[in-house]
């Protein structure tokens, strides 16, 4: 008989605490606390009282019939602090060129939990996540990273870097200056890559601003923007011969990234703007925590959606949130983050309210946002009418004094 799988468990310690290999009270203790669930889910955090412990959390679902006997436990203690700028000299200037984060960071603790997408997607190696803006790909890289730390913490590594590039600061003021820029940027990755108990997590946001397509470069655009793409992708071959090393990029225009880059990525996945049901789970959280706090004075807390599945009945307020979640399809997760927020300072105008009235208030908020998006493109499209117009109206003008000057020239 196959044994089962063992549940992991990750135990955030503070600060100065001591890491046991083992530690058979805390163990018993959460044992005892997966024994009184009967089922729980994926993600989920309890406090424990062990001083030394600041949370634990439960790394997959847990079945009702389940064993809870046979852990598998992760330790780890965050890093305070912000990360570090990483800056060179470059014509007389100090240019930042990354900002450099040693792993698990208090910055980015709590980020994977927070992040509400399709259930498979966070369980890819994702090498370039592209899609429209505001769909969290920055942010899934930062979990990412953070998730690696913790679940490889001191097992195969000692030390965890993220090493997120600035883009926009590789291009100098000075000719042919930028692909040196870019060298000397992933110079000092390829130091921390020499160490073997080290791993590096490499973050390129907005990656088409270093690779562009080469092809689309017209002969007017600087060689400069061609060097650059040359040397990063050059530099890109030399680092991944590491095998501690991972390299993680996002992009807004994939269109616009040079076929090279995409022939190296080992998975391109595309994040889109949140699922109906996506929606439901943030709007939840964000209620939750308005109840936590005394804005939404209702104590009864909403359904997740595992549980709407079961459920034989629905009350007045989950069926307003499952509406309101379909009524925001669309809207990028960025906006939705939004709306709790607007539909208390813009709608509710109140201290506290009732769960109806603020999930009222957010249907306000949601229409609100919607329309003024849909100003937005309106305007939008009526600039691009205007400049099609005066484009042709440039060429018909240029069009009748170039006949006229040819009726001038017969008749001289």
């Amino acid at each position: 008989m196959e044994a089962p799988k063992p549940i992991g468990i990750e135990i955030a310690y503070k600060k100065g605490a001591n890491k046991k290999t083992t530690n058979p009270d805390l163990e018993k203790q959460i044992q005892a606390i997966l024994a009184d669930s009967k089922a729980l889910p994926k993600d989920y955090s309890f406090a424990v009282t062990d001083p030394n412990v600041e949370r634990v959390t439960l790394c997959d679902e847990l079945l009702e019939r389940a064993p809870r006997s046979n852990l598998k436990i992760y330790s780890y203690t965050l890093h305070d602090g912000e990360g570090e700028q990483e800056t060179i000299e470059q014509g007389g200037d100090e240019v930042q060129i990354a900002n450099h984060w040693l792993l698990p960071a208090r910055e980015f603790h709590g980020l994977w939990d927070s992040l509400i997408y399709e259930d498979s997607l966070k369980e890819n190696l994702l090498v370039l996540l592209h899609g429209p803006p505001g769909t969290g790909k920055t942010s899934l890289c930062q979990a990412l990273a953070q998730k690696l730390a913790i679940r490889m913490n001191k097992s195969i590594y000692m030390h965890f870097h993220l090493f997120e590039i600035n883009s926009h600061s590789l291009f100098s003021k000075w000719f042919s200056e930028s692909g040196k820029l870019v060298q000397k940027v992933f110079g000092q990755i390829n130091e921390l890559c020499q160490d073997p108990t080290s791993m590096v997590c490499v973050l390129v946001d907005e990656v088409e601003s270093i690779a562009f397509a080469r092809e689309a470069i017209s002969n007017n655009e600087p060689s400069d923007s061609i060097r650059v793409v040359n040397a990063v992708l050059t530099q890109l071959d030399r680092i991944r011969r590491f095998p501690n090393v991972m390299v993680l990029a996002t992009s807004n225009l994939t269109g616009s990234i040079d076929l090279a880059f995409l022939d190296r990525a080992d998975i391109v996945q595309y994040v889109g703007p949140p699922t109906k049901e996506a929606i439901y789970e943030i709007y939840r959280s964000a209620i939750a925590n308005l109840q936590q706090v005394g804005i939404v004075t209702d104590r009864e807390e909403l359904p997740s959606r595992a549980e709407l599945a079961t459920a034989t009945s629905k009350g007045t307020a989950t069926s307003m949130l499952e509406t309101l979640a379909e009524q925001s399809v669309g809207l990028s997760g960025r906006s939705l983050r939004k709306v709790p927020f607007l539909a208390h300072a813009l709608h509710v105008q109140q201290d506290v309210t009732t769960m109806v009235k603020f999930l009222t208030a957010m249907r306000s908020a949601v229409r609100r946002m919607q329309a003024d998006k849909a100003m937005l493109g309106a305007k939008s499209d009526q600039v691009e009418v205007a400049a099609a117009a005066a484009a042709t109206s440039d060429l018909s003008g240029s069009n009748g004094s170039s006949a006229a000057a040819d009726e001038r020239s017969v008749s001289m």
